[in-house]
């Protein structure tokens, strides 16, 4: 078997006496999916902040590449390879497409401390970039922050892919979407899976993560509530155990007696 591109083992992270995970445990593969789902304050920002280096944890063993690994910053995540897009995308919503899309690694010429930037081969490299993606932005000048909700992720997602990500962490990159703009964003995530990316996409949606997943974390209160491949769980369990599972069934069991009495 080939070595998982992230090893969580155990992993655990306290605040003062809060504590936000428990002995959580997963894998990330090269070219697959791995969905971590759960409500608010399941622990899944806390985890992903963990796999990208904003926060370090205080239990268990991180492994990259098969090596225990802690980072000290999201800078040294991203130079092994990890990529992670959250929500507000961290886009400047003036500036242009391809400003945004070569920002931190704009092209330049000229020499020493007189280097200026290429701006014809800043929009070429996010031209190129994004139709090898196959997503149609006919203006590179126009303003990020005039494009749709979907269309912003799928920037952020052909950025990370372009510049050599081996992990792609999305942090509910459909939550704010319609229907149609969901299924363009899950279309963008395939294709990262199908390029060999290991791909962490965390939601609170199971019809989301359920056509695009391989392995499936559940996690409640900071505590892991199941681990599943694809072939051990279906969509409608997957549902009921986002939906509370046992507890679901107590409350639907007394109301059917109120309704009944």
């Amino acid at each position: 078997m080939t070595t998982p591109l992230i090893e969580a083992i155990d992993i655990g992270k306290s605040y003062g006496g809060v504590v936000a995970l428990r002995d959580v445990t997963t894998v990330v593969n090269a070219g697959q999916v791995t969905c971590i789902l759960g409500d608010n304050g399941a622990g899944k920002s806390t985890l992903i902040k963990i796999l990208a280096g904003v926060h370090q944890y205080d239990r268990g063993e991180l492994r990259i590449d098969g090596a225990a690994t802690r980072f000290f910053s999201p800078r040294e995540a991203l130079d092994r390879g990890i990529a992670t897009v959250y929500q507000d995308l961290a886009v400047v919503p003036l500036m242009s497409v391809w400003r945004n899309f070569v920002l931190g690694s704009e092209p330049t010429f000229g020499y020493g401390p007189f280097r200026l930037l290429d701006r014809g081969k800043g929009r070429e490299i996010a031209r190129h970039a994004l139709e090898d993606m196959g997503i149609e932005i006919h203006d590179m000048e126009q303003p990020v922050g005039t494009l749709s909700g979907g269309q912003r992720q799928c920037v952020a997602i052909a950025r990370a892919v372009h510049y050599g990500a081996k992990v792609l962490i999305l942090d509910e990159p459909t939550a704010a979407l319609g229907v149609k703009q969901a299924g363009v964003v899950l279309k963008y995530v395939i294709q990262a899976r199908d390029r060999g990316l290991g791909v962490v996409l965390i939601t609170h949606n199971p019809h989301h993560a359920y056509p695009v997943g391989d392995r499936f974390l559940l996690l409640k209160r900071g505590a892991m509530l199941g681990s599943y491949e694809k072939s051990e769980i279906d969509v409608q369990e997957l549902t009921r155990q986002m939906a509370g599972g046992a507890e679901l069934d107590a409350l639907q069991h007394e109301l059917q007696r109120v309704v009944t009495s």
